[in-house]
């Protein structure tokens, strides 16, 4: 008996989604499509709560089809004026997101005929905005960073190889930490890249690789004569490389904000969008979901003066 019931689950449980589905059973598909598409963890366990709180509103018996646009109307007003413990509005605008993503994953793959969220409103909430450096800081910091580059007493390549890097690709400090030596392609002297690697599947969609100033390659072989690093690039910790950030932004002057991997994420990103790099080609080179990509290019536009 417990054979046949097991198996009687495992076949629920691999059937296909359709318009007649328990909601329940669409939530858990949505979760695995959410892990293989390499959704970031915090997302993942945001939107897993906010589909919890949905089932929980709807009737335990509810179908896919049975849900319309008036149901979920009928939610969000509950998480706001019903439950007990209203929702701020960042919140709100999050799970006003989960739904949209999650019917119109359900429309997108014909489970659903129709998106009952299509008309749902979004409620916009603006969060502050990173901060970015000006030109002209771009242009001390990188000018201190080569003075350290050229000190004829104690040459140091770290500061500026760290600086030019995130400047030109944008990469995120744990991706700067975990480069490896072999990473940086420099087969082609003018047109070096860099691999950015990441070996969980669920996050292969951050894998890419970004083209390199050729002027970098001098820099790079004076740090690796120095440094010496067997494996790593930079063979410290993440916080050594803050510290160094740091301390260049400070001798270059910059004193209205702290100069660090976020900053320097930032203001190359604001830098590319402004010289008319695609939208789509940003948003892959720095590595983000679509569902990431709209907060961050809602930023981006405010950033360089567009929204």
């Amino acid at each position: 008996m417990t054979s046949h019931t097991s198996q009687a689950d495992a076949q629920t449980e691999n059937a296909p989604l359709r318009a007649n589905s328990p909601l329940e059973d669409a939530i858990r598909k949505f979760d695995e499509y959410m892990q293989g598409k390499g959704f970031s963890e915090n997302t993942i366990k945001a939107f897993r709560n906010d589909l919890k709180i949905l089932r929980e509103f709807m009737d335990s018996s509810a179908v896919l089809r049975q849900i319309n646009t008036q149901h979920l109307n009928e939610f969000l007003d509950w998480l706001q004026f019903g439950r007990g413990k209203p929702c701020s509005a960042k919140t709100l605008a999050r799970r006003i997101t989960t739904l949209k993503v999650f019917f119109g994953w359900l429309h997108e793959t014909g489970v659903l005929g129709t998106d009952p969220a299509e008309a749902i409103v979004q409620h916009s909430v603006r969060t502050p905005l990173p901060s970015i450096l000006q030109d002209d800081e771009v242009n001390r910091l990188l000018r201190t960073a080569q003075d350290y580059l050229w000190d004829r007493k104690k040459a140091d390549a770290r500061p500026y190889l760290l600086v030019s890097l995130l400047l030109q690709t944008g990469m995120k400090k744990s991706e700067c930490a975990n480069l490896l030596i072999s990473d940086i392609d420099t087969s082609q002297p003018n047109a070096p890249e860099v691999h950015i690697r990441y070996e969980d599947p669920r996050y292969r969609h951050k894998n890419r690789r970004l083209p390199l100033h050729p002027n970098i390659l001098p820099p790079l072989r004076q740090y690796l004569e120095q440094y010496k690093p067997e494996n790593y690039l930079f063979e410290c910790t993440p916080r050594n490389l803050e510290y160094v950030l740091d301390e260049v932004g400070k001798k270059a002057g910059i004193k209205r904000l702290q100069v660090g991997f976020e900053v320097l994420r930032w203001t190359c990103a604001v830098r590319d969008f402004r010289r008319g790099m695609p939208e789509e080609q940003l948003r892959q080179k720095m590595g983000l979901s679509k569902v990431s990509w709209r907060d961050t290019r809602d930023k981006i536009f405010r950033l360089a003066g567009k929204g």
